[in-house]
């Protein structure tokens, strides 16, 4: 009696059937199993490179404040009030001169300690007439030498190849009048027109004893 129905030989395994490998795979498919392996791959690399380099992922970083060029660089000479210079990527700030005082600015110079002077004496009523101006022991000291050098402080001192008279060595002697009719005998009157021609021409009597070191006369 036959059958439709095949059947298998006795003892014989049944076989599975196999998967046609020309069956494509949907896309969604293979992106759902393709990034856990991924996730999988990165995290491995990252625990290499950790344990190979554990600073690989330390950057430095400069922070510039708002509104600063961190490629301006500054340089002060100097103190006191200044002025600023920009020169390629660098700023040099000059320090302003400071003003000398007139007797340096006018050839000024020190002259030796004069003392005190005697009471009375022409030389001290220079000392009253100075420290009266404001000019301070320094500028009595280049006084005592300049007219030391001009008349040794003579009250008739006179140059007769030039005409020049008294403590001051006016030239002539008469321009002295405007201080007093006794300006040929007065060392008070002498000395008040000699340190306004100071005053005038100087400033004060250290730049007209620097003048007179430098040129022989003042």
């Amino acid at each position: 009696m036959s059958s439709s129905r095949s059947t298998s030989a006795p003892g014989a395994l049944a076989t599975r059937p196999r998967f046609d490998t020309s069956v494509a795979i949907p896309r969604h498919i293979r992106r759902r199993h393709s990034l856990p392996l991924f996730a999988g791959l990165a995290t491995l690399a990252f625990v290499l490179v950790s344990i190979v380099d554990p600073y690989s992922g330390a950057y430095a970083s400069a922070t510039v404040a708002p509104g600063h060029d961190s490629r301006l660089q500054t340089y002060q000479a100097g103190t006191a009030a200044a002025s600023s210079t920009q020169r390629d990527s660098y700023q040099v700030i000059k320090p302003q001169p400071v003003a000398p005082p007139p007797s340096a600015a006018k050839g000024g110079g020190a002259a030796p300690a004069a003392g005190t002077p005697d009471p009375g004496s022409a030389k001290a009523i220079g000392h009253d007439m100075v420290m009266a101006r404001g000019w301070g022991e320094g500028e009595y000291d280049c006084l005592v030498s300049l007219w030391n050098k001009e008349s040794h402080w003579n009250v008739y001192a006179h140059n007769k190849g030039s005409g020049a008279y008294g403590i001051p060595q006016a030239l002539p002697g008469s321009k002295m009048a405007k201080f007093g009719a006794d300006w040929e005998t007065n060392p008070a009157t002498q000395i008040a027109w000699g340190l306004e021609y100071i005053t005038g021409r100087y400033g004060t009597p250290c730049g007209a004893w620097g003048k007179s070191q430098a040129s022989g006369w003042y």
